[in-house]
């Protein structure tokens, strides 16, 4: 007997008083059933008149008419009705704090394959909004530990609290069943410290989930080769790419916009990289541009035994192995 009580108060509250809800319940109408069996005919119509006093609701459908159906009419009133109401409280109660606790980051997730983000800044809510623009149903999750919480309603971002070099935050986050992680620096600190903080999420990451596929975002150059040997798959250089496009500002020529042209290409194109058809080896590349052409792809460059070239001739003859860079409409 102690076992069954002992497992009855290590249950979680909510599922303790839904237990003793229904078994007083039940208990309630077998009684009143085997008290007045003609007023209540079947022990269903017994536990629905129990649910229905308890609740307080009173529907008058089944009275009990003898004294001792009454007597025990009475006692279920004085227990039932306040623990059906105590029940509902403490749903209410329980759903109100796991509420608060999404948006505090203390919820652990528990889906899989989904998309994990390290770092909450511009560049994350901008890759965020990009994705729910074009309505991707991936799921994704946020680890960020500046934030106390996470305010946006966004039902496909799950927010976790919490330092990503840490194993608790990573188990929270399920970081072992997530398909892609992207570490973005951090804009409020050094570019070395920044750096070093990038590397030190991906090695945490990599010991995490070692097959785990990472874009990582670095300041500095001469980081990047440390955050690859780290582990990442992919190391974007922000600075590098701003650079170059302060560059393409400077001698533009008027009126193309290359920043506006650039990021309208990039919100609604994406670059994807395919092998030479079978039926297209030994002819020139002008027929695989015309044939990628009607399928609304355009072929920008061409890779040769690992060698990329934007610089593509109409009678250049394509050789098995070659692979065709194209731009593509974003994936839906």
């Amino acid at each position: 007997m102690q076992q069954w009580i002992r497992l009855y108060f290590q249950l979680p509250l909510f599922i303790r008083l839904l237990a003793t809800v229904l078994i007083m319940m039940t208990l309630f109408g077998f009684i009143i059933h085997a008290i007045e069996p003609n007023s209540f005919p079947t022990v269903f119509d017994g536990i629905w008149w129990a649910f229905v006093t308890g609740a307080t609701v009173g529907y008058g459908d089944y009275v009990p008419l003898s004294l001792w159906g009454k007597a025990v009419a009475i006692l279920l009133i004085m227990t039932g009705g306040g623990l059906v109401t105590f029940y509902m409280a403490t749903l209410s109660a329980a759903t109100v704090k796991h509420e608060e606790d999404l948006t505090q980051g203390k919820v652990d997730f528990r889906g899989k394959d989904h998309f994990l983000f390290v770092g909450w800044n511009e560049r994350t809510r901008q890759l965020i909004d990009m994705m729910s623009v074009h309505d991707l149903q991936d799921q994704m999750v946020l680890i960020d530990r500046t934030m106390n919480r996470f305010y946006q309603r966004l039902s496909s971002v799950h927010f976790v609290r919490g330092d990503a070099t840490e194993e608790e935050t990573l188990q929270k986050a399920n970081a072992s069943q997530a398909r892609v992680a992207v570490i973005t620096a951090d804009p409020d600190k050094r570019e070395e410290q920044s750096d070093q903080n990038v590397i030190h999420q991906i090695v945490a990451l990599k010991g995490h989930q070692p097959e785990l596929f990472i874009i990582a975002e670095v300041l500095t150059d001469r980081q990047r080769i440390n955050a690859e040997r780290a582990g990442a798959n992919t190391v974007i250089r922000s600075n590098d790419f701003m650079s170059s496009l302060f560059y393409h500002e400077l001698y533009r020529n008027d009126p193309v916009q290359p920043f506006e042209l650039l990021l309208e290409l990039l919100t609604s194109r994406q670059f994807h990289e395919e092998k030479v058809p079978e039926d297209f080896i030994g002819k020139p590349v002008l027929k695989a541009l015309e044939y990628f052409l009607k399928k609304n792809c355009q072929v920008i460059g061409i890779r040769k035994d690992k060698e990329i070239s934007f610089d593509l001739h109409a009678d250049t003859e394509l050789e098995e192995g070659d692979a065709l860079l194209l731009f593509s409409p974003l994936r839906k």
